[in-house]
């Protein structure tokens, strides 16, 4: 009897031992890609793998992907460079094993990395960068981009503009001149083509299209330009340094304007703006981007979407010390949502999480609007169509810096207040 004691002890100690290798869910590599050294890092790329990664760890705590897959980020940096960001794309490929790479914020980084990915049959979901190049006329298989394109910035900054003529107190859009400036890489000009189509489409007076290299160290001369134009409004497409070197000298040469509107990157984190520049400075310029999921009303948005907002904003906070974080953030944390929601459905309809499992959930899955932490839906062009992996139906809003708060002016469906136009007189910049 001893014996059988001590043998059912031995495989009671066995059984404890092994239980939790039994339970254990398999991992799931994803390779999580921004800039977090570098300049690209304080202009939006930090604060968008803080919330990717906020993501992975709320959708571990419900049970990983699928309820069977435990999601295990590799995290990677790309200093903010195509080089560096090309080698840790071919390093999470190659000796990672990863079947995803998440992130991306700039586009220089993303145009060169995305066929790489395609390439190798991983998939590359883009979060931040909105170059119209990444996808555009590449029919890409493997790579997805939830995020808007850059052409829909500057779309959407100059149908702003067309909705507020009176408050800028002109009669008609050809009595509006238009000043547009750009960083010249691929990110800037996605966004400057559209904003020359849409003010050509709509007849408006460009007085002057500049563009100019975004690590530039004196921005003077471009703004004498802009001096000299007469300008209305400027339309401004930058990153980081070289927007708060803009924006400084702008005030050192006595340049004015009637609105300031920036197109994401830096224009995107007011807070820091404000840090580096000022409160004067930085009140009532304009940005065009997703909106920060602070600003949403959740009263609109089914309750589970509206608790993962809310645990979203509350894990930032708690971590970061930040109550009201940069879009960007919301960008990293509502894009990988999507990524997470499109595993759950490989999972469930075809088993394994493989690339090529992926790539059909992603192309089968719709995500209808309001059903999202990101407030637009999910709808991405197949192969064939001339923007492959594009989400067709996401979008971005125009906010406005007021009084310390982010705000949404436009469109008027998701308004948080009306738009300071044309700018008040308390700030610096304000056309007197």
């Amino acid at each position: 009897m001893k014996r059988i004691g001590v043998w059912i002890a031995i495989l009671a100690v066995l059984i404890l031992a092994l239980a939790p290798q039994a339970l254990a869910k398999e991992k799931l590599k994803i390779g999580v890609l921004y800039s977090i050294t570098g300049s690209f890092a304080l202009a939006g790329a930090e604060p968008g793998q803080r919330g990717s990664l906020i993501a992975i760890d709320m959708w571990n705590d419900k049970g990983g992907a699928g309820g069977k897959y435990e999601l295990v980020p590799v995290i990677s940096d790309a200093q903010s460079s195509p080089d560096v960001a090309i080698r840790e794309a071919e390093r999470l490929i190659d000796v990672e094993k990863v079947p995803i790479i998440l992130g991306l914020y700039s586009s220089s980084i993303a145009v060169p990395v995305a066929p790489k990915c395609d390439q190798a049959k991983t998939i590359l979901w883009i979060t931040i960068a909105i170059s119209d190049k990444v996808v555009q006329g590449r029919h890409q298989k493997y790579v997805f981009r939830p995020q808007p394109m850059g052409s829909q910035w500057g779309n959407s900054s100059v149908d702003y503009l067309k909705d507020n003529l009176a408050k800028l107190g002109v009669k008609s859009t050809g009595d509006l001149r238009l000043a547009v400036i750009y960083e010249d890489g691929p990110y800037g000009t996605s966004v400057q083509v559209a904003n020359m189509a849409r003010a050509k489409k709509y007849g408006m007076n460009v007085v002057l299209n500049e563009g100019y290299n975004h690590k530039a160290q004196d921005l003077s001369s471009l703004i004498l330009k802009l001096k000299a134009s007469k300008q209305d409004v400027i339309l401004h497409t930058g990153y980081y340094p070289d927007i708060v070197l803009l924006i400084r000298q702008a005030r050192e040469l006595g340049l004015t304007t009637k609105a300031l509107i920036g197109h994401g990157a830096g224009y995107a984190n007011f807070p820091n703006l404000q840090k580096q520049l000022g409160p004067e400075l930085t009140q009532y310029i304009h940005n065009v981007d997703p909106a920060p999921a602070q600003n949403f009303d959740l009263s609109k948005f089914p309750p589970d979407i509206a608790t993962s907002i809310k645990e979203f904003l509350k894990r930032y906070n708690e971590k970061y010390k930040e109550p009201s974080p940069a879009a960007h953030a919301t960008m990293g944390f509502a894009h990988a949502w999507m990524l997470l929601k499109t595993l759950d459905y490989a999972v469930e309809k075809f088993g394994q999480p493989t690339p090529d499992n992926i790539r059909k959930a992603a192309l089968e899955l719709k995500i209808p609007e309001g059903a999202s932490p990101a407030g637009y839906g999910m709808d991405f062009a197949p192969p064939e169509h001339e923007f492959a992996g594009q989400n067709l139906v996401s979008y971005p809003v125009v906010t406005q810096w007021v009084k310390g708060k982010v705000e949404i002016v436009w469109p008027s469906a998701m308004a948080s207040l009306e738009a300071k136009l044309p700018m008040p007189a308390d700030s610096p910049l304000a056309a007197k």
